[in-house]
């Protein structure tokens, strides 16, 4: 089972980062891990300070530091007796800096809160969205004035075979689903919460129908169509859960224990899945955010964004292994 090792917490909103700071230090004890706490602020120019540059740049950036510094203390003191908890001030683009801690200490997990001070406005804004597309890690944001424990938690896959992919297209999103179900039981395991399941599909039939005169298709025809789809895409999702069991015995007691509740819904995914959200009233939401593989800077596919815009929870995104960050350690 997925298990996080080395965990990064992004704090750089004060007190309403608490939210995030604490699924992150009560996730580093579950799993053992080492967290490391960061904020990021903005690098001074050159110059700033005197007309012809000189020495107050520098002073003035490292005044920042140490303003910024003796801010994150008080904040994390209260988890030393907890957690042996490293942090640091980032100097540079919020999204850049943080992708490139992860980069340089090979960070497998991101957790803050959203950047955007009001939930519903837009769920991600700037550099949050860029994070998104970008971080090789799973990134984890955190919805302020959360529950102190999960009550449900939904992960969303896609596990349709049939819609023209290459065959290494196919294997790359079934390893994502894997991991999407993966990360959802651990952490449903952690919160002691309940595991739902969700695949959202379109109907050809009901597609096809609409290219064709009424007559050609009666109404009890398209109907048996409809339902030999549902029971296709319902052998789908049972295989993929089958298929995780028999590979991973921690995967397999952790799926037993959990009994997690499987959701077919027949419709598109990016109205769907948001409305299921909203009805079971979930915590968070477990999900893959890249639409493409195979070309370095995979960008965020429109059902994922339109989805993420829709729900009032927290998320988990996640992307394929084969990922490859366009951001480099170089300025």
């Amino acid at each position: 089972m997925q298990r996080f090792k080395n965990i990064l917490c992004v704090i750089e909103h004060g007190e309403a980062s608490k939210p995030a700071l604490d699924r992150a230090v009560a996730l580093a004890e579950n799993n053992q891990a080492s967290l490391t706490v960061v904020d990021v602020i903005p690098r001074v120019p050159s110059g700033i300070g005197m007309p012809d540059g000189g020495p107050i740049s520098g002073e003035l950036q490292a005044a920042m530091v140490r303003e910024h510094e003796a801010r994150m203390e008080p904040m994390i003191e209260p988890y030393r007796q907890r957690l042996d908890t490293q942090h640091k001030v980032l100097l540079g683009t919020s999204f850049l800096e943080v992708i490139r801690e992860v980069l340089r200490n090979q960070r497998d997990l991101v957790i803050k809160c959203p950047e955007s001070p009001s939930w519903l406005d837009r769920f991600f804004s700037g550099d949050d969205m860029h994070l998104l597309r970008k971080c090789p890690c799973p990134v984890w944001f955190v919805k302020p004035q959360v529950p102190k424990t999960y009550q449900r938690i939904l992960a969303a896959v896609d596990v349709d075979v049939d819609v023209g992919y290459p065959p290494t297209e196919l294997e790359t999103r079934h390893r994502l689903n894997v991991q999407i179900l993966e990360m959802a039981a651990s952490l449903a395991i952690s919160e002691s919460a309940e595991l739902h399941v969700v695949y959202a599909w379109e109907s050809m039939s009901e597609l096809v129908s609409g290219f064709v005169f009424s007559s050609d298709v009666s109404s009890e025809k398209l109907a048996s169509n409809i339902a030999r789809e549902r029971q296709q895409q319902q052998q789908h999702l049972d295989e993929l859960i089958r298929s995780i069991k028999i590979n991973s015995h921690a995967v397999r007691d952790a799926l037993d224990y959990l009994k997690p509740l499987t959701h077919l819904l027949k419709g598109s995914a990016r109205r769907e899945v948001p409305a299921l959200a909203k009805r079971l009233q979930v915590d968070c939401i477990v999900m893959g955010t890249v639409a493409r593989t195979g070309i370095r800077g995979f960008f965020m596919g429109n059902t994922a964004e339109t989805i993420l815009e829709q729900i009032d929870c927290s998320v988990l995104a996640i992307k394929p292994q084969e990922f490859v960050t366009p951001v480099t350690l170089e300025e």
